[in-house]
């Protein structure tokens, strides 16, 4: 494995390459005034595009999309719940060069690509909608787990195959509780606590169809011996379990010549599971980032080896602190895309979450 970066003013690429694929993930920021301007000239890696996050209005989805030409892959969009829609934060995005991309589609729409490389078979979804919208919020949130397993049906996968999960949920604050017994039922039901329990996103945006949420996943299925997945504990946090709340802190997979962190979510939570310094967003940004340097740590990476991170303010104003922690902290310039967001309780105000990529030599 091999990993470089280009860090930029608005454009960070860092590709991961190992034998017969490149993996090009892509955070763009929108500069200055001009909200569309991370679309035009896209993408700024010409390799087919797996999978994409929008952060900002939905008022600006149609032109986006009309100026990235034919879209063949899935788009998760999202609009902060308080957010005025008149702006556009940015685009994170995952490229691949090398293997043969193959849509997956429900309902005549783009909800995953799959493709596979010598260690594994791979699939991504997004912008995945419950059946129909007119259903109770729970009864929306089990359509969109029925859906996504549907789809990884179509990739010769099932769901204990899903290494990494995003749901993003319209006025979380208000069926938290109840979208968090449907996601443990739908688990418990395909027996994943005795299997192992995916990574996970869980925060509070609306979307463009004005539907109770939409998702997001990455699934995995092995081609060989020694390529592995398994969930990582946090050194600072208990399991997210404890508090009812079904997902891994982190998930590792190991891949010829090195390893890939997919860290959750993460906001700032006590090891008793209790919200920590409710309201104050300075002390917030001070322990998440101390829990997720803990996390990467853990499994011998650092901020430099980072590949992406999404960062989710509940006031967008707020994010200039981010960068004030990071210069004191002395953490680099990181693949970095802002978005507007509920966070899970009512006294956070600040969430991220990372994926790393360590290369590895033979032996190690």
């Amino acid at each position: 494995m091999r990993i470089t970066r280009r860090l930029a003013e608005a454009t960070d690429v860092v590709t991961v390459s190992r034998p017969g694929i490149e993996e090009h993930t892509i955070s763009a920021r929108t500069p200055g005034q001009d909200n569309l301007a991370v679309f035009r000239n896209f993408p700024p890696v010409k390799a087919p595009v797996v999978s994409q996050f929008v952060f900002g209005g939905c008022r600006f989805c149609d032109e986006a999309k009309s100026l990235m030409g034919k879209v063949t892959w899935p788009v998760t969009w999202v609009q902060g719940d308080d957010c005025s829609g008149e702006q556009l934060a940015g685009t994170q995005v995952l490229a691949v060069s090398g293997p043969s991309v193959r849509p997956i589609e429900l309902g005549g729409r783009v909800v995953g690509c799959a493709y596979a490389d010598e260690d594994a078979e791979w699939c991504h979804l997004g912008g995945l909608f419950p059946a129909d919208k007119t259903l109770s919020r729970p009864e929306q949130a089990r359509s969109v787990f029925e859906r996504m397993e549907a789809a990884l049906k179509q990739a010769d996968m099932e769901f204990p195959n899903v290494v990494r999960t995003w749901l993003f949920l319209d006025k979380l604050l208000s069926w938290y509780a109840e979208f968090n017994a449907v996601r443990t039922g739908f688990f418990e039901e395909r027996s994943l606590f005795g299997k192992m329990i995916p990574a996970s996103t869980g925060i509070g945006a609306g979307n463009c169809p004005g539907a109770a949420l939409v998702a997001g996943a990455i699934a995995m299925k092995p081609k060989r011996e020694g390529v592995r997945v398994l969930p990582v504990t946090s050194p600072l946090q208990c399991p997210a379990t404890s508090y009812k709340s079904s997902f891994s802190r982190a998930v590792e997979v190991a891949i010829t010549g090195g390893r890939r962190l997919h860290i959750s979510g993460t906001a700032s939570i006590d090891p008793s599971g209790q919200t920590a310094h409710g309201g104050d967003v300075d002390k917030q940004i001070g322990l998440t980032m101390k829990v997720l340097s803990a996390l990467l740590e853990s499994r011998g990476m650092t901020w430099a080896d980072t590949t992406r991170v999404i960062a989710y303010f509940t006031d967008m104003r707020h994010a200039p602190r981010l960068a004030a922690y990071c210069r004191e902290a002395g953490i680099p310039q990181l693949p970095l895309v802002l978005a507007h967001a509920t966070i899970c309780r009512h006294d956070l105000l600040f969430e991220a979450e990372v994926d790393a990529a360590k290369a590895e030599a033979k032996g190690d």
